[in-house]
C-alpha cells in the first residue's frame, strides 16, 4: 500500500535525477569543446619558452611576457565576470572570449620578432580572461546539482586531456620538421573543432542557470569575509607557482632536458594534471578545503626538481608541476561556488581570478629577476609563498565546508 504522499515524492525524485543527467551532460559538452581549447593553446604555449628564446628574447622577457599575460588573463576576469553578472549574456561573452583566444594561437605562424609574439600571447591570454567567468558561472550551476567538486574535476580532466594531446602533436611536428611556425599552424584544425563546439554547445543549452534550484534571493553586503582570506591564500600559491614558459626556458638553456623533449615534459604534466582532477573533484566533495593543504605542500616541490634537477628529476618535477596544475585549475575555483549566491558568482569569479592573476604576474616577474641572479633564489622564492598559503587554508578550513 502506498501512502498519499509516495507518489509526489517519486515523482520528486524522478525529476531530481534528470536535472543530474542534464547537468552532467552539460559539464560533458563543456569539456568536449574545452578539451579542443586546451588541445590548441596548450600546445602552443608548451613552447612559448624556447620559440621567444628563438626571437632573441631574454629570460627576462619571456618571464614578463607570460608574467603579464598571466596579469591580464587573470585581471581581465574582474571586468569580464561583473559584465555577465550585470548582462546575464554569460553565453555570448564566452563566446566572443573563445574566438579571440583560438584565433590568436595559430596567428603566431605569421609572427616574426618577439614584440609581435609577445603581443598575440597576450591577446591569447585577453580572450581566455573574458570567456572564463562566464562559463564557469555555468559550471557551477550544473556543479549545485552533481557536485560543485565533480563538475569543476570532470571538467578540468577533459580540459586537461586536450592539453597532453596538444603538445605531443607540437612534439611531433618539431621531432619531423622541426619548424615552430607549421606547429602554429597546424594548431588551425583543433582550434577550428573548437569554434564550431562552443556554438553547438549554446545552442543545446541555451539556458544553463536553470540547472540550479533557486532558494530565494538572499540579500548580501560584500562577500563573505572567508572569500577574501581565501583569495590571500591562493594568490600567494599563484605567485610562488613558476610559468611554464620560464621552466622550458630553464630546460632549453641549460640541456637538462632536450629541446625537441620539452612539449612531451609539458604534456606529462597536463597528463598528471587530468588525472589528478577527476580524483581532486570528487575528494573535494568528501573531504572539503582540508584536501588543499596537503596538495599544496606536494606539488610545492616541483620547483627544485625542475630547476635544479637533471633529466628524470627534471620530468618527475613536470609531474608535480602538472599536479599542482590541476589544483589551479580544479579545486581552487570549485571552493568558490559555495562561498558565494549564484547570483554573484561570475563577478566572484572575477574578481578572485584577477587578485590570483595580479600575484601570478608579481611572482613570475620576481621569479625571472631572480633566475637571472640565482636560480637557487627562485627556488626558494618559489617554495616559500607557497608554504605561506597553508595557514591561511587553515583558517578558511575552519569557517566552511563543502557539501557533496
Amino acid at each position: 500500500m502506498k501512502f498519499p504522499d509516495e507518489t509526489g515524492l517519486q515523482a520528486e525524485s524522478a525529476l531530481q535525477n534528470t536535472r543530474r543527467r542534464i547537468a552532467l551532460r552539460f559539464v560533458l559538452a563543456i569539456g568536449i569543446l574545452s578539451f579542443f581549447a586546451d588541445f590548441t593553446y596548450e600546445g602552443a604555449r608548451s613552447v612559448y619558452g624556447p620559440f621567444l628564446a628563438g626571437l632573441a628574447a631574454s629570460a627576462v622577457v619571456v618571464s614578463a611576457v607570460t608574467g603579464f599575460g598571466e596579469l591580464v588573463g587573470y585581471g581581465f576576469r574582474l571586468i569580464s565576470g561583473r559584465w555577465a553578472d550585470r548582462t546575464g549574456s554569460f553565453w555570448m561573452i564566452a563566446i566572443f572570449g573563445y574566438f579571440v583566444q583560438l584565433l590568436a594561437v595559430p596567428a603566431l605562424a605569421l609572427a616574426r620578432n618577439w614584440p609581435t609574439a609577445a603581443a598575440l600571447i597576450i591577446l591569447e591570454r585577453f580572450g581566455r580572461a573574458t570567456r572564463n567567468p562566464p562559463r564557469d558561472a555555468m559550471l557551477s550551476h550544473a556543479g549545485s546539482e552533481i557536485g560543485f567538486g565533480r563538475a569543476f574535476g570532470v571538467h578540468e580532466a577533459m580540459d586537461q586531456f586536450g592539453a597532453l594531446f596538444g603538445p605531443l602533436m607540437v612534439a611531433g611536428i618539431l621531432a619531423w620538421r622541426g619548424s615552430y611556425r607549421l606547429a602554429f599552424a597546424a594548431l588551425l584544425i583543433p582550434m577550428a573543432i573548437c569554434l564550431s563546439l562552443v556554438l553547438i554547445a549554446h545552442h543545446i543549452y541555451p539556458r544553463p542557470h536553470d540547472l540550479e534550484i533557486k532558494t530565494g534571493s538572499v540579500k548580501t553586503k560584500g562577500l563573505p569575509r572567508v572569500f577574501w582570506t581565501y583569495l590571500i591564500g591562493a594568490a600567494l600559491v599563484a605567485a610562488g607557482f613558476a610559468d611554464f614558459p620560464l621552466i622550458a626556458f630553464h630546460f632549453t638553456r641549460v640541456a637538462s632536458v632536450p629541446k625537441d623533449l620539452v612539449p612531451v615534459a609539458y604534456a606529462i604534466a597536463m597528463g598528471v594534471s587530468g588525472t589528478g582532477s577527476l580524483l581532486f573533484g570528487r575528494w573535494l566533495d568528501r573531504f572539503g578545503v582540508a584536501l588543499l593543504i596537503p596538495l599544496t605542500l606536494i606539488a610545492a616541490a616541483f620547483a627544485p626538481l625542475v630547476f635544479l634537477g637533471g633529466f628524470w628529476l627534471a620530468l618527475g618535477g613536470a609531474a608535480l608541476w602538472g599536479l599542482g596544475m590541476g589544483v589551479h585549475e580544479s579545486i581552487i575555483p570549485a571552493i568558490v561556488a559555495p562561498m558565494v549566491p549564484p547570483d554573484r558568482r561570475a563577478s566572484a569569479y572575477g574578481l578572485f581570478t584577477a587578485g590570483y592573476g595580479i600575484f601570478w604576474f608579481i611572482g613570475s616577474a620576481v621569479m625571472g629577476i631572480l633566475y637571472d641572479h640565482s636560480i637557487t633564489a627562485a627556488v626558494i622564492f618559489c617554495v616559500l609563498t607557497q608554504f605561506a598559503a597553508v595557514p591561511l587554508f587553515l583558517i578558511v578550513k575552519r569557517q566552511m565546508s563543502i557539501q557533496p
